[in-house]
């Protein structure tokens, strides 16, 4: 698997978590309106996840030559929550399915990629 591939795998997990851990902190803070310190706690964290997020899309988009379909559609998956975990598993079988295509197909039946 790709380094990059990896990266952005640890992204698109790290980001739907602290989704969910920011979510929780808005449920205390606005609905049972207890507490803000979830808020506090997720928010720069959610943050600075969704930043490595988005620099993560890009690392992956260049090395696995991604076309800008792909990319915008990663960059929309960052927003709405837990989106990251279905876009990382569609691009993880898309990766898996080349790899295989590619091992298995001789070199001489290949056709170059541009």
């Amino acid at each position: 698997m790709p380094t990059s591939l990896r990266l952005f795998r640890i992204a698109a997990i790290a980001e739907a978590f602290s989704w969910a851990g920011l979510l929780i902190g808005m449920y205390v803070k606005y609905i049972a309106e207890t507490s803000e310190i979830g808020v506090k706690i997720f928010g720069p964290i959610h943050g600075a996840l969704f930043v490595f997020y988005v620099m993560a899309v890009f690392a992956a988009a260049r090395q696995l030559g991604w076309r800008t379909p792909t990319i915008v559609l990663g960059l929309a998956c960052a927003v709405p929550p837990f989106t990251s975990l279905w876009f990382e598993r569609r691009e993880l079988r898309r990766a898996r399915t080349t790899t295989t295509t590619t091992a298995t197909t001789p070199a001489a039946e290949r056709t170059p990629t541009a």
